[in-house]
Formats: structure tokens, sequence, C-alpha cells
């Protein structure tokens, strides 16, 4: 629940940002035209997501002749989600690591990497695959893709307004001096606060996932030795993520340290394995 509320919260935050710099712009009409700029390409990327991120990784659609075992554990989780049975995809890296897309649970796919099935023991494969299944449930991907909206609203804004003081405004020699300082602040300000509240946004669903993968396998601990492995591994063997996908995967496959974890798309790996050992020990 308060990971929830803090949802909420960050999404109101980015709407401000949004409303604060459309008004500054060009009022009303600046702020709507903005949206609908990046709201029509949102849609697109909405209903064609999961085939464009498919084949970015170049991932293979596996049938259950391919892997048996693997159907009937992800099976048996969606089962016990709620969940229609996701299509399955293999990606060709030996990078571990999993995402799951679609643009709802009817239409959702978990893809999983070579490198991920020979590095995780049975019941931590399940961990990772209860938590791609606990973003299908959560409409993890809808949230994402409005926050995406709002915080590209808020880039288009932000280079109208660092043209708007290049160029200059109407009004008296001071009015457009104040109002290009404005808008100078908010070229750069803007486009920072809405990056680092749409990560925000995304590391509040991530915790969210965890915990709904410790409650579908009933064994927090085997998602907490999933995640170990997967960093421990990830630092060897890096997979060559986009930005704009990294937030889709278990693990963050672009880390970085100090101000870098401000735009994590992750919370840190050993933030998550502390909470999923205090759900094991009864604490939370």
């Amino acid at each position: 629940m308060l990971n929830q509320i803090k949802t909420f919260i960050l999404m109101l935050a980015l709407t401000l940002v949004l409303i604060w710099v459309g008004n500054l712009v060009g009022g009303r009409q600046g702020m709507i035209f903005a949206f609908v700029i990046a709201a029509g390409l949102n849609f697109i990327s909405y209903w064609y997501s999961d085939k464009i991120v498919l084949a970015m990784y170049r991932a293979q659609p596996l049938t259950e002749e391919d892997m048996p075992q693997l159907y009937r554990n992800v099976r048996a989780l969606t089962q016990k989600s709620g969940l229609p049975m996701p299509k399955l995809y293999l990606i060709p890296h030996s990078a571990p690591n999993a995402f799951a897309t679609g643009r709802n649970p009817r239409h959702a796919a978990v893809a999983v990497t070579e490198g991920i099935l020979r590095v995780l023991a049975e019941e931590e494969l399940a961990g990772v695959i209860g938590h791609e299944l606990a973003h299908v449930r959560n409409r993890d991907i809808l949230i994402q893709t409005v926050a995406a909206t709002v915080a590209g609203a808020v880039m288009i804004l932000a280079s109208i307004a660092r043209w708007t003081a290049v160029f200059g405004g109407y009004g008296s020699r001071e009015d457009r001096r104040g109002g290009a300082i404005g808008l100078v602040v908010a070229a750069i300000v803007a486009p920072l606060a809405a990056m680092i509240i749409q990560m925000a946004i995304s590391r509040s669903r991530e915790y969210l996932a965890d915990r709904g993968s410790a409650l579908v396998t009933g064994n927090p601990l085997s998602l907490a030795r999933a995640l170990k492995k997967l960093e421990e591994s990830a630092s060897l063997r890096r997979l060559p993520a986009h930005q704009s996908t990294a937030h889709m995967f278990t693990v963050n496959p672009l880390r970085g340290q100090g101000l870098a974890v401000l735009f994590s798309t992750h919370p840190p790996i050993q933030k998550r394995i502390e909470r999923l050992e205090r759900m094991a020990s009864g604490e939370i």
C-alpha cells in the first residue's frame, strides 16, 4: 500500500511539473499541444512495445516442446496468480536477466535470457518469473507508459522553452529578459525533475513486484538468492540494453554509482534483498 501511495504522489508530482512548464511556455494551449504529441507517440508504443522490445533483443518464441519444465513452472505460477498463460521467449545472450512485456495480462510475454537458465536453480528462477508476473498483474507497463507520456510532454515543452528563450518573446525588454530567465530555468530543471520522478516511479513498482513474487511463490528468499546471483553475474556479462528498456528487466542492466543512482530504474539490489529477508522473517 505504501508503494502504491508513493506511485500516486510521484505521478501527481510529474503532472504538476508538466502543468508548470506548459503554463510557462504557452499557457494551457501549449501544455495541451505537447501532451497530445507525447500521448500519441506513447499510444503507439503501448500497443506495439512488446513486438518492438522483443525484436530489439532478438527474442525467439519458445514452445512447450522446447522447454517443458519452464512451461510447467510458469503455468503453475500463473494459476496461483490468477493470470492467463503468457507467451514465453528466449533471448540469445549469456547475461542472466528477464523481463515481461505486453499491454495487459491477456497479451503478456515473459522473456528470459539463456544465461539466467544456466545460472539460477529452479526455485530461484521461479522467484524471478513470479516477479515478472507481478509486473503483469500490477499493470506496471500501463503505469510506466503513462509516466513516459507525461515525462515526454515535459521534454517537448522544455525544448520549446529553450528555443523560446534563445529567440526571445514579446513585451517590453524587461519582460523578455525576465521571461527568458524563467524559460532557461524551466528548460534545465524540468527535464531533470521529470527524469528523476519517472525513475522513482519505476523503483516503486520494482518493490511491489518483489513482494508479489514472494507472496505467489511463498518463498521470499528464493528471489533474494536469485537477485544476488543475477547482480554478481551481470557484472561479469553485461547485457547490451538500451536506456529506454532498462526498467523492464529484473535487475538493472545499466548500473551506476553516486549521483547516477538518482536516475536508476531499479532500487539497489541490497535493499531489495533486505526487504525480502524481512518478509521471510515476518517483519513486514
